[in-house]
């Protein structure tokens, strides 16, 4: 059943993209219908698989299917495909100019025949993808100024070997390191100590 469904689904989808085109509308297939033929051609659209309809007396009128030569001069002769059966359907299996004259070569001459350019198919698989753009290039490394002094190793803010952080990272993140203190200035060791020590024992007593 579901195999069914889906075959009536893909038949009418496929129906429903084709039309059928009564020529000559309710005149029909005639010698001086309502609306001229060349009129009515330019202004529908047709494309491959639509089919045109021709309604006519028959045995007093035929559709001819010539080439554009013949079109032009009512030539009878040598057409590509007769139709006379009286509803006749027509269906286009390619795209470009279709040249329609009547049976009768005096009805042609005063203007019963039918020129139809149908439209090319689209082809969407010939479109071409984009190119990629060039990648920009990429920008340069921040440069470590500490790095590039040539008296890096006597910095007292040179980072180790052993940082967890690159030097340049290390450069932009890391605060300077803090000014060394009075008492380490002044001397080392002891000596040093001591000399700290008196200094702030004598601010004190000059306070008190």
């Amino acid at each position: 059943m579901g195999l069914v469904l889906v075959v009536l689904l893909m038949f009418f989808l496929g129906s429903s993209q084709a039309y059928h085109f009564k020529v000559g509308g309710k005149d029909g297939w005639v010698l001086k219908p309502s609306e001229g033929y060349s009129h009515w051609a330019q202004r529908n659209r047709f494309q491959v698989n639509d089919s045109l309809v021709f309604k006519y007396k028959k045995g007093s009128d035929s559709v001819l299917i010539v080439d554009k030569n013949d079109f032009f001069n009512c030539n009878k002769a040598k057409p590509v495909q007769s139709l006379t059966d009286g509803n006749s359907v027509y269906k286009f299996d390619r795209s470009g100019p279709f040249y329609f004259i009547s049976g009768d070569a005096e009805n042609c001459n005063k203007g019963q025949k039918l020129e139809i350019i149908v439209l090319a198919v689209r082809n969407n698989t010939s479109h071409k993808a984009p190119s990629p753009k060039p990648s920009s290039p990429s920008p340069s490394p921040v440069g470590n100024p500490v790095a590039s002094s040539p008296n890096a190793a006597e910095s007292p803010n040179a980072e180790s070997p052993n940082s967890e952080m690159s030097p340049a990272h290390s450069s932009v993140f890391r605060a300077p390191a803090p000014a060394p203190s009075a008492a380490v200035a002044v001397g080392g060791g002891s000596i040093g100590l001591v000399m700290g020590l008196s200094l702030v024992f004598g601010l004190f007593s000059g306070l008190v």
